[in-house]
């Protein structure tokens, strides 16, 4: 995509601090990082939501990202990937961020606010995903 940020960074037309690259993954420095190390783990192919990536663009994402998480020296870290702008994705190509959290107040903050469920509505749920996987 032309106006991708992230194509443009793979192109070389916008540098980076590369940290990986191969046919198919591209790793680089985070320009405005939570804390020291934050990487992005991005696959070539663009693709807005990770259900856009055909699998096989996928398969190097995962090593690579771990293998960049033991080269920082990272021993928590948290490994994020976002999907759609109410869920915090800032950039429309598909991303992995590998964040070190070095202390309680660098790297990522979350909240969890989970709910009280109701199993009977879990197990359907459940059954439902299953059968259209």
């Amino acid at each position: 995509m032309a106006a991708c940020i992230f194509c443009k960074i793979i192109k070389g037309e916008i540098p980076s601090f590369k940290l990986f690259e191969s046919e198919k993954v591209f790793a680089f420095l985070d320009i405005q990082p939570l804390s020291h190390g934050h990487s992005l783990i991005i696959p070539k192919h663009h693709g807005e939501k990770l259900t856009d990536i055909p699998d096989d663009q996928l398969s190097e994402i995962l090593s690579v990202t771990k293998r960049i998480a033991a080269a920082s020296g990272a021993t928590d870290y948290n490994i994020l990937q976002n999907n759609g702008r109410i869920a915090h994705q800032e950039v429309g190509h598909v991303h992995f961020h590998m964040i070190p959290k070095p202390n309680a107040e660098e790297g990522l903050g979350i909240g969890w606010p989970a709910k009280k469920t109701d199993m009977d509505v879990l197990k359907r749920l459940g059954e439902e995903i299953k059968a259209k996987m």
